[in-house]
């Protein structure tokens, strides 16, 4: 299984991705699932990468030999980013077809990807580009978008990520869903691999590769879970708990009302 996501906000986009790869419990191993196609100054791309392992990588492997060769369309020669998307979309069912044809064993060879960048002084896009090629956008109301095991990270990122988001913020953000999600699925797992990019940079940015034992990636996981436990302790009590911890305390401890004489 895998946990990708990304994050648009005001300031620029962040990416989140595990590496953990499983072909059966005796089949475990790490590779990257974010993939950046970089022109400083002119374009910025990244790919992240869920589904059938060799499809993927063959996916990546044809991108790049696509621009080395000059094979039009290719990311450097499309012009805004739904065209790079489309270009995207149709490398992906292209390798498809061709994994599925030699194939005698009925294997699924389906990848999801999340794609995001930047070319010129565009707006920054993600999207989502599901197995049959087509995808969705993030939008205003979602400004995130998730591929994989989607469902134990996301209740964090319902509640905090807007557009107004402050960047470093999001980012620990995605972090936080991301440690959610490894704690709860075996099958995602460490090395995560983080992405921050500031909006009309067009440069890859800070690029962050976290394993288990990581300082900070420890210490950002022990305070949400002391975070967390204080929330939990803050929390409204019930209507009959106040009234059991009234009645435990001592008549020194209890609120004395001190009659007053009106004359």
């Amino acid at each position: 299984m895998t946990y990708c996501l990304a994050i648009k906000v005001d300031r620029g986009l962040i990416f989140c991705s595990d590496s953990r790869t499983n072909a059966g419990m005796d089949n475990i191993g790490s590779y990257s699932k974010m993939h950046t196609f970089v022109w400083p100054g002119d374009r910025l791309f990244v790919l992240l990468s869920s589904g059938n392992l060799a499809t993927t990588q063959a996916v990546v492997k044809k991108i790049h030999r696509d621009v080395e060769q000059g094979i039009i369309p290719n990311l450097l020669s499309v012009c805004n980013m739904t065209e790079a998307a489309d270009y995207i979309g149709m490398v992906s069912t292209q390798v498809q077809r061709l994994q599925a044809s030699r194939d005698t064993a009925n294997t699924n060879f389906e990848a999801t990807f999340i794609f995001g960048g930047q070319l010129q002084l565009e707006t920054p896009e993600t999207f989502m580009i599901y197995p049959q090629g087509n995808y969705i956008h993030e939008s205003s109301e979602h400004p995130f978008l998730q591929i994989g095991e989607t469902k134990y990270g996301k209740p964090i990122l319902d509640r905090i990520i807007k557009r107004n988001v402050d960047l470093e913020r999001a980012a620990r953000v995605a972090l936080v869903s991301m440690n959610s999600t490894i704690r709860s699925n075996v099958t995602v797992g460490p090395p995560v691999e983080l992405l921050i990019y500031e909006r009309d940079s067009l440069a890859e940015g800070r690029r962050l590769f976290l394993t288990d034992d990581d300082p900070f990636a420890r210490e950002l996981s022990e305070r949400w879970n002391q975070g967390l436990i204080l929330a939990l302790e803050n929390l409204p009590l019930f209507n009959w708990e106040k009234t059991d911890i009234t009645e435990k305390k001592t008549p020194t401890e209890r609120e004395v009302v001190i009659p007053v004489e009106v004359t």
